[in-house]
């Protein structure tokens, strides 16, 4: 049985934005069996671009019910079928999000008909749905309105069931690709789509349990589905040996980046090979020289270098220093001399090429030179400083995540209820769960990841 659906929504982004329409066609692969659809208040106004498209305004939805009370009704209309939808990861992902809202994971096998259109029908110019209504002379008498496109999507999709291929089609896309004749022995296609949609850490197993792989994703499930489809070599050399799957959800991307990152370094899984090191040897310094010019150097990352020079940047092996200074002496044009890159005793080769600036023999100003080494030094240092917490979404509504640094080390994470919010530091910090290694990599992955996720929350203390 398919469940056939569309919602309209007060914008694109399922986990800030609600629906506003919700209309399910159901399908036995023959013809329509039952059909629902309402309109939904979103506790929100409409934006009036979005009603501009949709039609639906704020007092067409003010005495509609929430979705909480058509709930119940959408599981059991849904139960035991293909959720489909017309650019399916849209319609599937706000269904999850208000369900979600509810503290109950909706979990469906999913097809898109935009996907299934372009393989039984290819070489069409556009596989939008008012393209292919047109393509295909299918009515619909309100489009961008749920009950009318989900009605059209349902005879685009008997169009792809009559056709020869579409029924095979429909199997690779339901489950992605995988042939269940290549899983391996004690995995099947249930197990895997038994897995949560959700963001985590998963583990590749071998037959004796000892784990062979550690990954993260957004979706654990679509990321499994991905591995044992990929029949290429490097797919096989993932799958092989694999027996068994396991996972933990994490709600937030950075807690999951950071729980792989130390989950790999606790396990030594045979298959990871970045992330392993559990000590970095390699690191770029600063210092300044007699003549007040401010100099980088490579060396080894041990407790003497870093009590004599200032260091700037963690590598986990000094070729990988190394690289990375080459690479930054170039981009801000720095004297290779003075980057310990050039042995010469005065002028540097780049120098007699017009590279360097002449910082090496005096040409340059120590202040003109140094405020490029500073501009470089800030790109190099990606250390941790201060005192905050991290807040990002939880596990569940109502929960958070929170990730702990203090005095600029990485204390771990944890979670607590939303309404925790005004909890002490000294509280938090003992809800966060202590990384069992120390961890180089953790001060990277959360820099990166604030640098990235403009709108992640920072509580100082």
């Amino acid at each position: 049985m398919y469940a056939i659906i569309d919602v309209e929504t007060t914008g694109g982004t399922a986990r800030w934005e609600r629906i506003t329409e919700i209309a399910i066609v159901l399908h036995d692969g023959e013809k329509v069996v039952d059909t629902f659809s309402t309109l939904l208040n979103p506790d929100r106004s409409i934006p009036w671009n979005i009603t501009q498209i949709t039609g639906i305004t704020d007092d067409m939805v003010a005495h509609a019910p929430r979705f909480y009370e058509v709930a119940k009704q959408i599981v059991q209309m849904t139960e035991g079928c293909i959720f489909v939808a017309h650019n399916v990861t849209f319609d599937y992902n706000f269904v999850r999000e208000e369900f979600a809202r509810l503290g109950f994971d909706f979990s469906r096998k999913q097809l898109c008909t935009v996907r299934l259109a372009r393989k039984v029908f290819p070489g069409l110019p556009s596989y939008s749905l008012s393209n292919l209504k047109k393509h295909f002379g299918i009515y619909a008498e309100k489009s961008h309105r749920a009950l009318d496109d989900t009605l059209a999507t349902a005879q685009l999709f008997e169009r792809i069931l009559a056709e020869h291929e579409g029924s095979s089609n429909l199997r690779a896309l339901v489950n992605l690709g995988v042939k269940e004749t290549k899983l391996p022995q004690n995995i099947t296609l249930e197990r895997l789509h038994a897995v949560p949609e959700s963001c985590g850490v998963y583990y590749l197993h071998n037959d004796k349990g000892v784990v062979i792989y550690v990954g993260k994703s957004l979706n654990i499930r679509k990321r499994l589905f991905e591995h044992f489809a990929d029949m290429t070599a490097k797919g096989e050399k993932l799958r092989m040996g694999v027996s068994d799957i396991s996972w933990e959800v994490t709600g937030s991307e950075l807690v999951a980046l950071l729980f792989e990152s130390a989950e790999i370094k606790r396990l030594q899984p045979a298959i990871n090979r970045a992330q392993r090191t559990r000590n970095f040897a390699g690191a770029i310094y600063a210092y300044t020289d007699q003549n007040g010019y401010k100099c980088l150097t490579i060396g080894k990352r041990t407790d003497k270098n870093t009590r004599q020079l200032n260091l700037v940047g963690e590598y986990p092996k000094l070729d990988n220093a190394r690289m990375h200074l080459q690479s930054i002496v170039r981009q801000w044009e720095l004297c290779f001399r003075l980057s310990n890159l050039d042995s010469s005793e005065r002028a540097c080769f780049h120098y007699s090429i017009k590279k360097c600036f002449g910082a090496c023999v005096g040409e340059e100003s120590s202040t003109d030179y140094n405020a490029r080494v500073d501009g470089a030094i800030t790109q190099i240092d990606k250390r941790l400083s201060g005192n905050y917490f991290l807040i990002d979404r939880g596990r569940t509504e109502g929960e958070m995540a929170i990730v702990g640094v203090e005095d600029g080390i990485y204390r771990g994470f944890g979670y607590v209820e939303a309404q925790a919010g005004d909890s002490t530091a000294a509280a938090l910090l003992e809800q966060l769960k202590q990384p069992p290694t120390h961890d180089p990599d953790a001060g990277r992955i959360i820099h990166y990841f604030m640098e990235g996720k403009k709108g992640l929350k920072m509580i100082g203390f």
